[in-house]
């Protein structure tokens, strides 16, 4: 299959900017994605214990506990005693993700999202087009049934198939069914479906983004008026209906702070960029930039 490198998206954001700077915010996403796997792994493999468990519930140096709040919802749907520690594990997760943005997790902490990144950088450099369509709402309707069969079951059903789940937990206490998960998924992301588990069917991530809804860190387009239409930006996000209302939607009144709550805040739209169009903001921007951008429409 020929390579066709004029689709790969930020050449000109190198040719700009520099390799470094036009990897930064992926670069760091990796070192927070692997450094929070060392985490976990460094007590089974090195016997040194920094965090005690799983991205489900975890007890760092002894003293801080984490616990997944969607877990946590299912085993509070299906019934289950939930101890203190796990309440207060859930609490404090949730403020974090509240804070910037659920989707965080997607992108800056999940270990399945490296494998479904280069699945798809392999897709776009082979140019690969053809492939199953899934639309993006069905993520939460399996959210609802993962739910739904908690309270059918008074389990966590899902956790026994959660794909995230089994492949963090595979990874740190050694499991040959993580090998064959990791495959299937990227088969699934590289043949089948663009973005398929990440942006169209895990429930995981449809939970993570009812977080980001109200959550403060924003990416904004803050110059979009700068833009030149290279299309960049979109080829590089891994949920590129986010972009369209903050960079274009000037002349329906939308301001340049992206508002969707499925955006990963991955940063990848603002290494790509060689005109610099986007930044982390907050989501407060928003009405000021439009408030601002109203005054100069009306000044004489």
């Amino acid at each position: 299959m020929a390579v066709n490198a004029s689709i790969m998206p930020g050449k000109s954001a190198i040719a700009e900017k520099g390799w470094l700077i036009a990897h930064k915010w992926l670069l760091l996403r990796r070192i927070s994605q692997l450094a929070i796997l060392f985490v976990f792994v460094s007590g089974p493999w090195l016997g040194v214990w920094i965090a005690k468990g799983n991205l489900n519930s975890s007890l760092t140096l002894d003293v801080l506990p984490l616990t997944d709040p969607y877990l946590l919802l299912q085993s509070l749907i299906a019934g289950h005693h939930l101890t203190s520690t796990a309440l207060l594990g859930a609490a404090l997760v949730l403020l974090f993700y509240m804070v910037v943005g659920g989707r965080v997790f997607c992108s800056w902490v999940c270990p399945i999202n490296i494998v479904t990144d280069i699945a798809s950088y392999l897709r776009q450099r082979m140019n690969i087009k053809s492939g199953a369509h899934f639309n993006r709402k069905t993520r939460y309707w399996l959210l609802l049934m993962t739910l739904t069969v908690a309270a059918a079951t008074s389990s966590i059903a899902w956790e026994l198939v959660n794909p995230v789940s089994l492949v963090h937990r595979g990874i740190i206490f050694g499991s040959a069914l993580t090998i064959l998960i990791v495959a299937v998924l990227f088969v699934f992301d590289f043949l089948i479906s663009r973005h398929g588990w990440c942006g169209h069917l895990c429930p995981v991530g449809a939970f993570y983004s009812l977080l980001t809804k109200y959550s403060i860190v924003r990416v904004s387009a803050i110059r979009r008026d700068q833009c030149d239409d290279c299309l960049d930006c979109y080829k590089a996000c891994p949920e590129e209906q986010v972009i369209n209302p903050a960079l274009k939607g000037a002349a329906q009144g939308h301001g340049p702070v992206i508002m969707d709550m499925n955006c990963t805040n991955c940063g990848r739209c603002i290494d790509v960029c060689a005109k610099s169009v986007f930044t982390f903001s907050t989501r407060f921007n928003n009405a000021m930039l439009i408030d601002m951008n109203n005054k100069k429409e009306v000044a004489p």
